[in-house]
């Protein structure tokens, strides 16, 4: 056969086969099928079907993963860019500086006197819960927010720090010890700390709820306000929470076994 008729063939094929594949557009997140029913010559490997899709806009900043559990925690990032930080490098990331001390011992004994607990004479639940929300919407309109997460030192209790202070968060990442990584999820301690306003606040509540598997746990937020917030007031409410929580599992544990014994 001619060379140049075996050409037009064959072109002629392939826009036959395009345009059968593109009789149902998707949009811009390409769906590929393999389907080895039709295609006996593919190797074992591809026999099969299945589809692999791509998640379109993502990068360092603008995870969708992480946004959902911002969203989760109340915060919900505009700016489209919040970065999880877990460990050293993700300060690189997201373009912060090193923390000059790692790990970063935080004496807070001093600023505990200034933190106060929802739920007493001197803070109520719903002074606390209107300040939380407000300095939820701002964390929201923040240009850049930063989220080190880990355990509190000498626990295995989860913290989130949610913040739009790059001063703090390299501090915050040595303070904290390091967590294995996995996929974003909620926290024991959420810690919304909010600098660069004119209002002062400083203050931790605690809350019993039901995990998933219907068991009672208590979960705590921690909220700082201010125009430089300290390490030291943010770790004085992490360390409050944890003391409340620690509380709280006591208390569950002695009336599980009453309850136990009564029987």
């Amino acid at each position: 056969m001619n060379r140049s008729i075996l050409l037009i063939a064959r072109r002629a094929a392939a826009l036959s086969s395009r345009g059968s594949l593109s009789c149902n557009p998707i949009g811009s997140q390409a769906v590929r099928f393999f389907a080895g029913a039709e295609s006996p010559g593919l190797p074992d490997s591809v026999k099969r079907m299945g589809k692999a899709a791509q998640v379109p806009n993502e990068y360092p900043g603008q995870v969708y993963a992480f946004n959902w559990a911002l969203n989760a925690d109340g915060v919900t990032p505009l700016k489209k860019s919040a970065f999880r930080i877990t460990k050293p490098l993700d300060l690189k990331v997201a373009g912060l500086e090193q923390p000059k001390t790692s790990p970063l011992k935080v004496n807070s004994a001093a600023a505990k006197s200034s933190v106060r607990e929802a739920g007493t004479d001197e803070l109520s639940f719903d002074t606390f819960d209107e300040v939380s929300q407000r300095t939820k919407d701002l964390l929201s309109l923040s240009d850049h927010l930063y989220c080190p997460e880990g355990h509190v030192p000498g626990t295995r209790i989860g913290v989130r720090v949610i913040s739009n202070s790059a001063t703090l968060a390299p501090n915050l990442v040595a303070y904290l010890e390091r967590a294995p990584r996995r996929e974003p999820s909620p926290q024991t301690i959420t810690a919304y700390v909010l600098e660069g306003t004119e209002e002062f606040f400083s203050g931790y509540a605690i809350e019993e709820i039901e995990d998933n598997d219907g068991e009672a746990k208590s979960v705590a937020a921690v909220v700082a306000v201010g125009t430089n917030p300290t390490i030291e007031s943010v770790v004085a409410g992490i360390e409050l929470s944890v003391e409340g929580l620690l509380a709280d599992e006591e208390e569950r544990a002695k009336k599980a076994a009453e309850e136990e014994a009564a029987e």
